[in-house]
């Protein structure tokens, strides 16, 4: 199969603006929300949803969680693992926490932060803001609450975003 773009330049850019507005209309001034990326690929996404929420007035505290050794497969890797930094310079305790992560396939990823998430505090709800829900994927249950785009692959079908030099989506064979 070649590889076929999902969300180009131009559709990418009008998916952030959608994900941006449905974060407003549920969270207002976002008094007691707090957004944070998942390490490593929900930070692109997570920076540029922050960008355009702040250029519209809006402020929230905004971190970034690393996950590594939260991952059920951490200890079957091939190679030493690197952590990515935590940075949370807040408090989660009772906040509305909106995770951000691009892809969403089998759900262990958000099991795994949701895990790591706990160490900081016990928060009022989670949420989940994902780019791509690959919906029929899923090993654990759980379901984005806020979603680019969600589309139907098989196992042996990658998605890949990429962020420069434009931001596009795609699906390609593994």
């Amino acid at each position: 199969m070649q590889p076929r773009i999902l969300i180009d330049s131009r559709k990418f850019e009008l998916t952030l603006q959608r994900l941006s507005h449905q974060l407003i209309e549920n969270h207002g001034n976002f008094q007691d929300t707090v957004l944070i990326a998942v390490q490593p690929r929900g930070t692109g996404l997570a920076d540029r949803i922050v960008a355009l929420l702040r250029k519209e007035g809006h402020q929230m505290p905004y971190g970034k969680l690393d996950i590594t050794f939260h991952r059920d497969d951490f200890r079957t890797a091939d190679k030493p693992l690197i952590p990515g930094e935590t940075r949370l310079d807040f408090s989660i305790e009772n906040k509305k926490v909106v995770l951000i992560d691009d892809v969403l396939f089998s759900g262990r990823t958000i099991r795994a932060a949701m895990d790591a998430l706990l160490e900081y505090g016990r928060p009022g709800k989670v949420e989940l803001l994902v780019l791509v829900d690959r919906r029929f994927t899923r090993q654990v249950p759980i379901q984005p609450d806020y979603t680019g785009l969600s589309i139907d692959t098989i196992q042996t079908e990658k998605v890949k975003v990429e962020w420069t030099p434009e931001p596009r989506v795609w699906i390609v064979d593994k």
